[in-house]
C-alpha cells in the first residue's frame, strides 16, 4: 500500500495533470523527431513549440500529439510538414529598412577593404534578406568579391530561395523597403515578371550564393565570416540553446566581424557580452572585439 501523500493523483489537481500528460506528449514527439531524424527543437520555447504543434495535429485531421508521433516516426514527409511549421519561416525583403540603411552606412564601409568577404545568413528562411544584402553589395561595389552563405534546417524554404522566385503582390511593399533602407536604383532592376506571373530575382545575385541545411541546434561552425546576420532566429530558443547559438555565432565570427541580431535579441545576458561592442544598438549590430 501507497504511503499517505504518494502518488501522482495526490500531488496534481485535474488540470495540472492534464498539462503534465500534455507536456511529456511534446517532449516524447520532440525526443523522437530527433532521434529518427535529426530534427532538434528540444530546446525550443515550449508555449510557442504547444500551439504550434497543436495546429499541426489539426493539419493533419488527427486527435492528439501522440497520434501526430506516431505518424512522423514512420512518415519522412509528415516529418518534414512539422519542421516547415516549427521553423516558421517568415520574411520579405529588406525587412526592418532602417537595419539595411545601418549596414550600408556602417558595417559594409568596415568591411569593404577585405579581399574577400564572407557573410553568413543563419536561417535564411525562403532566402529574401540573402537577395536584399546581394543588392546592398552590387550597390556598394562588393558583390564580385563576396559569398553569401545562407543557411536554413527548413529544406522547402531553401529550395525556395535557391530558385530566387517571389510574388509579384509583394513588389510594391519590397519597393518600398529598398527604398527606405537607402536604394539606389530602381527595385525593378533587380527582378523579371515570369510568363508564370512570378517574378524571378537577377540570377547574376544568386551566382554569389551558397544555400545549404544547417540547424543551429546541432550543427557546428563551418567556416570563419566576417558577417553573420541571425535576425528573429533565437526568439523561438531557451535559454540553454539561446547561449549555445551565441557561443557558435562567437566562435564563426572573425576577429571585428559584426552581428547583426533581430530587434527583439540581444547579446545582453549572454555569456559572450562582453566580447562586443555597440555598433548600433538600436538596430541590434554588435562587433566581436576579444
Amino acid at each position: 500500500m501507497f504511503e499517505e501523500g504518494f502518488g501522482f493523483n495526490q500531488t496534481l489537481d485535474r488540470g495540472q495533470d492534464h498539462e503534465y500528460r500534455e507536456q511529456v506528449e511534446i517532449e516524447l514527439l520532440l525526443e523522437g523527431m530527433f532521434r529518427v531524424y535529426g530534427f532538434d527543437f528540444r530546446d525550443y520555447a515550449f508555449p510557442s513549440l504547444r500551439r504550434r504543434i497543436w495546429h499541426q495535429v489539426y493539419k493533419e485531421q488527427l486527435g492528439s500529439i501522440s497520434a501526430l508521433q506516431g505518424r512522423l516516426l514512420y512518415d519522412r514527409e509528415a516529418a518534414e510538414r512539422l519542421v516547415e511549421t516549427l521553423s516558421i519561416p517568415v520574411t520579405e525583403m529588406f525587412r526592418d529598412p532602417t537595419v539595411f540603411k545601418a549596414i550600408r552606412e556602417k558595417v559594409l564601409p568596415a568591411i569593404r577593404e577585405l579581399p574577400a568577404i564572407r557573410i553568413w545568413h543563419a536561417g535564411c528562411s525562403t532566402g529574401e534578406e540573402v537577395y536584399s544584402m546581394a543588392i546592398l553589395l552590387e550597390e556598394e561595389g562588393l558583390l564580385d568579391r563576396s559569398r553569401l552563405y545562407a543557411t536554413d534546417m527548413n529544406l522547402a524554404s531553401l529550395k525556395q530561395a535557391r530558385e530566387g522566385l517571389s510574388s509579384l503582390e509583394k513588389m510594391k511593399q519590397y519597393t518600398t523597403n529598398y527604398l527606405q533602407a537607402g536604394g539606389k536604383r530602381s527595385f525593378s532592376e533587380y527582378y523579371k515578371v515570369t510568363q508564370e506571373g512570378k517574378v524571378e530575382f537577377d540570377p547574376r545575385l544568386r551566382r554569389y550564393m551558397l544555400f545549404s541545411d544547417h540547424h543551429l541546434a546541432t550543427d557546428k561552425s563551418f567556416n570563419e565570416f566576417h558577417v553573420i546576420l541571425c535576425r528573429n532566429v533565437m526568439i523561438y530558443f531557451n535559454d540553454v540553446l539561446r547561449d549555445r547559438v551565441h557561443q557558435l555565432i562567437y566562435d564563426s565570427l572573425a576577429q571585428d566581424g559584426i552581428l547583426v541580431l533581430g530587434s527583439k535579441e540581444s547579446i545582453h545576458y549572454t555569456a559572450v557580452r562582453s566580447r562586443y561592442e555597440e555598433v548600433d544598438a538600436q538596430e541590434r549590430i554588435y562587433r566581436k572585439v576579444r
